[in-house]
């Protein structure tokens, strides 16, 4: 994929943000990779309900023999996916995994792997996402799968939706 310019927060269209942010919403900081992606070096650098992209480093997220982690690929495919469901669920639902698979097809060592999410089914009470990690010269790393159940957000859940300042809306 070449040599990647880091983002500091996730692309959304700006009526998007519009829509978020007239509801106290900020949208990038809850479609962030939240505090175990925020560790692993997640980075989403696109997010739309029809494409997410993100990108996470190979070091410091290893096995024992130096590879890419599985699990770690299955953080970036889990987070890449819940940012589209919740996309296309709207700001009045919360997005939550149920089911995640994924193949693991070679090992990468280092540099920086991309994920990049799109949908496979878009309804009322799930979404599926089809999540492809590749290197840097764009082989396939993983291949995974992620379900989510979409659920109306309930007051509890509220109170962790990270909102938006005064000047949000500008």
């Amino acid at each position: 994929m070449g040599e990647q310019t880091q983002v500091a927060s996730p692309q959304f269209p700006q009526e998007v943000l519009d829509e978020y942010a007239a509801l106290g919403v900020d949208l990038p900081a809850l479609f962030s990779a939240g505090d175990l992606g925020t560790r692993m070096g997640v980075e989403i650098r696109e997010a739309s309900a029809e494409r997410v992209v993100g990108t996470m480093p190979v070091e410091g997220n290893t096995q024992p023999y130096g590879l890419l982690h599985g699990g770690a690929s299955a953080v970036l495919a889990e987070t890449l996916g819940s940012v589209g469901s919740m996309l296309h669920g709207g700001p009045s639902r919360i997005a939550v995994g149920v089911d995640l698979n994924c193949t693991h097809h070679r090992g990468v060592r280092g540099g920086l792997v991309t994920g990049t999410a799109t949908p496979v089914h878009r309804g009322r009470s799930t979404a599926t996402y089809e999540i492809v990690i590749t290197d840097e010269q764009d082989r396939r790393v993983c291949t995974a799968r992620l379900t989510c159940l979409l659920r109306e957000l309930a007051p509890r859940d509220a109170e962790h939706v990270p909102t938006a300042g005064p000047d949000a809306a500008s």
